[in-house]
């Protein structure tokens, strides 16, 4: 198995998390020399030009980022109004965080069962989320919460403005009661 490329793979999966030095020797089972020896390996790789991204060495973590140099095209992608829309999980995202902040990214991944770290970043992007913090869990993680532009683009006053979730829980039990209403009526029809 090529170790350089399980190596990226990992540092795109941990997202902005990033791996330690540690955290690479035990996943790859290689030693702390072969571990330096790959990152190097991949971070001359992302050096060439054709390259978006590097690797970057930040909060004792290594993380793969984007080129700075890069950084005007990455801002016309965020301020672009076809792009300014949010997608489904992102929405899902979002409600997560501003009914339960501030939250962690794995406290989110826990809720909606699937990994968030390209959306949170999308969200910090867009403005609607910010750090801050860090948690005291164990790795001490990034605490994310809403800003004012998230209340700006939904029209909230503030964050107590959101609708009640115990409403949503009564509206989805009455539809889990008519549909059990509708599958017993079929059920006895077809009988």
């Amino acid at each position: 198995m090529e170790n350089r490329a399980v190596l990226e793979g990992l540092l795109f999966v941990v997202g902005e998390e990033g791996l330690s030095l540690e955290q690479i020797e035990d996943v790859l089972e290689i030693n702390e020399e072969e571990a330096k020896s790959l990152l190097r390996e991949l971070k001359q790789s992302y050096e060439e030009k054709d390259r978006g991204l590097r690797i970057d060495f930040l909060g004792n973590r290594f993380k793969l980022t984007t080129k700075f140099e890069h950084k005007e095209y990455y801002q016309k992608l965020i301020e672009n109004p076809e792009t300014n829309t949010l997608s489904q999980a992102a929405l899902e995202t979002l409600a997560i965080i501003a009914y339960n902040e501030p939250l962690t990214r794995i406290e989110v991944d826990k809720i909606r069962g699937v990994g968030s770290s390209q959306i949170i970043r999308k969200l910090v992007a867009k403005g609607f989320i910010r750090e801050v913090g860090r948690s005291d869990a164990p790795g001490r993680p990034i605490l994310y919460k809403t800003t004012s532009e998230f209340l700006d683009y939904f029209g909230l006053s503030t964050i107590d403005d959101l609708p009640n979730m115990d409403q949503f829980m009564e509206d989805e039990e009455e539809i889990e009661e008519d549909s059990d209403l509708y599958t017993s009526k079929y059920k006895e029809e077809v009988e």
